[in-house]
């Protein structure tokens, strides 16, 4: 039984990511960007950051890890290189990252505006969780909090990166690509794990404080029939079943 269910165990949300090497593979393909800019020109720094998000892709596969780290560094590293390509300048790089982090910014903030906060909607959906969390108002509170510090990351990214791309500060750009990226992911996760632990904890309190008043009503019935001297209706249905067991089918030769 424990092993059905342990190979049944569904991966968690850093594992699907290929682990913290896997983290950390798909934020190489900047750095080589950067380095092969400063050494040799846009247009070899554009190759050799796509020739490295292809070779984290083959690494992976062959060490039967998750390559979807890759993929998206492949996707992400093919909108950015076409950006750079057209503009004619290294900054462009990272005009679409710039760009992602308002618009994740302001969905969000929006989404904390209709009483849906991502923080909550985004966890329930990964970890297959219901919405039962969206009845308790000191839950949606809870999460409400933690989609902000999303927003605020997001909205944090923008407002810096834009200004360094403004200076055209394609060293500095890169520097605080990396550093705003998972650093201050880590610390939104940190908000979203507290904000799921508090909500969890309130909401299994409270299924149990219904099942408690659910019994509590039971004895009370069972108690009000004593006193009545009605027959239990438990006891009844008991007896009931008891006394009139389901006809057996009739066999073949029977019939």
């Amino acid at each position: 039984m424990t092993q059905a269910n342990e190979s049944e165990k569904q991966p968690t949300l850093l594992e699907q990511m290929g682990g913290v090497s896997g983290l950390l593979f798909s934020s190489l393909p900047v750095v080589v960007f950067v380095l092969v800019n400063a050494f040799a020109g846009l247009m070899p720094a554009i190759w050799s950051a796509l020739a490295f998000s292809v070779a984290i892709g083959i690494v992976l596969a062959m060490r039967k890890g998750s390559v979807q780290p890759a993929v998206s560094a492949v996707f992400g590293v093919g909108i950015a290189a076409f950006i750079a390509y057209r503009t004619g300048d290294a900054k462009g790089f990272f005009l679409f990252g710039i760009w992602q982090s308002l618009v994740y910014g302001g969905g969000f903030i929006l989404s904390i505006l209709v009483r849906w906060p991502l923080a909550g909607v985004i966890w329930s959906f990964l970890n297959g969780q219901g919405q039962a969390w969206r009845k308790d108002k000191a839950s949606v509170r809870d999460y409400d909090i933690a989609t902000l510090v999303w927003a605020l990351v997001f909205l944090a990214r923008f407002v810096v990166q834009r200004w360094l791309y403004d200076e055209a500060s394609v060293g500095w750009l890169a520097a605080a690509r990396l550093a705003m990226g998972y650093p201050l992911m880590a610390v939104a996760l940190i908000a979203t794990v507290w904000a799921v632990r508090r909500s969890d904890k309130r909401l299994k309190a409270t299924l149990a404080r219904e099942e408690e008043e659910n019994r509590a009503a039971e004895e009370r019935l069972r108690a009000k029939a004593e006193a009545d001297g009605e027959p239990n209706i438990y006891d009844q249905l008991l007896d009931t079943s008891t006394d009139h067991p389901h006809p057996a089918p009739a066999r073949a030769e029977d019939r």
